[in-house]
């Protein structure tokens, strides 16, 4: 993980600032707001591709490390309850979660959003593409890239996956979701 964190996110936050040298009030909006309304800002397509990709990369990546470093166990209080409702029970949210990351070809990420509604839905995205650029917002998500695993697991991603949960923190990303439902929740 540190080599993932010091060298494969830092890569990204490097790339997206480079990108932005020319678009200083662009990354003054923030990074959800910027990916949000990229594609409204007239600029030449590697430029966009930059941003976009490495835009995406710097998203996933801080949220990806903003959810880990806890003891696992159970979301409570309200996630619980929408997660019930949206899935039937936390046991059948890991069961689709899991299953999404293991059919999902090649590398990408697997995500928990939240749509403006509240409604919840488990997402992949290829690459670095991020649910921030369709407006939705992430509670968590895990990394699916191989660099994220293959050091410890090699190939296999079922057994990163079910060790990861060991390792959510399920405070932080319920804080996650109470800013998701009040529409503060960045990055």
């Amino acid at each position: 993980m540190i080599a993932h964190h010091d060298q494969h996110h830092r890569a990204c936050v490097a790339r997206l600032n480079d990108a932005l040298v020319d678009y200083p009030r662009l990354a003054e909006l923030g990074l959800v707001k910027m990916l949000a309304l990229l594609p409204q800002i007239p600029m030449p397509a590697a430029t966009r591709a930059a941003i976009w990709e490495n835009g995406g990369g710097h998203a996933n990546h801080t949220m990806f490390w903003s959810v880990m470093g806890g003891r696992g166990g159970a979301p409570r209080d309200k996630l619980a309850r929408s997660i019930d409702r949206d899935f039937g029970s936390f046991e059948a949210l890991r069961l689709k979660f899991n299953g999404a990351a293991l059919a999902h070809a090649g590398d990408g990420w697997v995500f928990l959003t939240i749509d403006r509604t509240g409604a919840l839905a488990v997402t992949t995205r290829e690459n670095e593409r991020s649910p921030w650029m369709d407006g939705e917002a992430v509670l968590f998500g895990n990394d699916l890239w191989r660099h994220a695993y293959a050091a410890k697991y090699q190939n296999r991603r079922a057994d990163y996956l079910a060790a990861w949960w060991n390792v959510l923190n399920w405070p932080a990303i319920e804080s996650r979701y109470a800013l998701a439902i009040l529409g503060n929740l960045a990055a």
